[in-house]
């Protein structure tokens, strides 16, 4: 006979928290698995943050190939120079995939419905931040490839591509646990419309289309020095147009060490408080 205390089938594209163990990596893939699919079910929630990228690649790469004839600059092709603007934009679309789908779960009562099983709410938000970055790799290998495609001539060789694969990676975790962050502190989708117009901001005041040696105009030059995605932007397009050049990849590393603390230390606290509220 069957037991009245039975667990029910969950329905088809639902998690099941009682059919799971509690092992935190086991409940991290189920939800991020969830998380993924919700994400590619939904084309047009993905799909800006792979095509505006390589619209900009486009416009950029010709509207400013004659600056490769002021003296000193660092590539012949502006293509070369610019490429890096799709693994940063693909990061910055990170902050808004992760943050608006715990937003969706918050919102939907998802998150507080966890508390009562035995999943671990923190596995919900690493498994966001993992869907985020698996899209935002996805959309890397992309640009590697068309990079190849149309010529671009990575200085670093096979293994600085994967190195460049690998800031990528990190650099979506960073700003995906910034916008999880947001999130959770404010549980409304309108706090990360806001926040997304600033970082998008923060990428054009910055090295991306000129080196700082290169610009004229003090405040700006003073502006990309503050400003951490200019590191992260010099790392990664080092290792396209330099090569190995270990200072740009420390500071690069540096700035995504501090980013990446801030947001995972914001997201704990965070969710600590919304928990507590439950």
């Amino acid at each position: 006979m069957t037991s009245a205390t039975a667990t029910a089938p969950a329905p088809q594209g639902v998690v099941n928290p009682h059919a799971v163990g509690t092992s935190l990596p086991h409940q991290v893939l189920l939800l991020a698995r969830r998380s993924i699919r919700g994400a590619l079910s939904s084309p047009a929630g993905y799909m800006p943050g792979i095509v505006m990228p390589l619209m900009l690649l486009t416009i950029n790469s010709s509207a400013m190939q004659r600056s490769t004839s002021i003296p000193g600059f660092p590539a012949d092709r502006f293509l070369d120079f610019i490429i890096v603007i799709t693994f940063m934009q693909a990061a910055l679309f990170a902050t808004s995939s992760a943050g608006l789908g715990l937003v969706r779960d918050i919102e939907s009562g998802f998150l507080d419905r966890l508390a009562l099983t035995p999943m671990r709410a923190g596995a919900l938000v690493v498994a966001q931040i993992s869907g985020a970055i698996v899209i935002a790799m996805g959309a890397s290998l992309l640009y590697v490839t068309i990079g190849l495609v149309t010529g671009v001539d990575f200085h670093a060789g096979f293994l600085g591509v994967l190195a460049l694969l690998g800031l990528a990676a990190w650099t979506a975790l960073a700003f995906a646990t910034i916008g999880a962050w947001i999130a959770l502190r404010s549980g409304e989708s309108e706090a990360l419309q806001g926040i997304f117009p600033l970082l998008f901001a923060s990428l054009f005041l910055s090295t991306l289309n000129m080196p700082r040696e290169l610009i004229q105009a003090d405040w700006f030059a003073a502006i990309t020095r503050v400003n951490p995605v200019s590191y992260m932007i010099d790392g990664m397009r080092s290792l396209i147009i330099t090569g190995w050049v270990p200072r740009m990849l420390l500071e690069d590393v540096l700035v995504l060490v501090v980013i990446t603390a801030i947001g995972v230390s914001g997201c704990a606290r965070a969710l600590r408080r919304r928990m507590a509220k439950a």
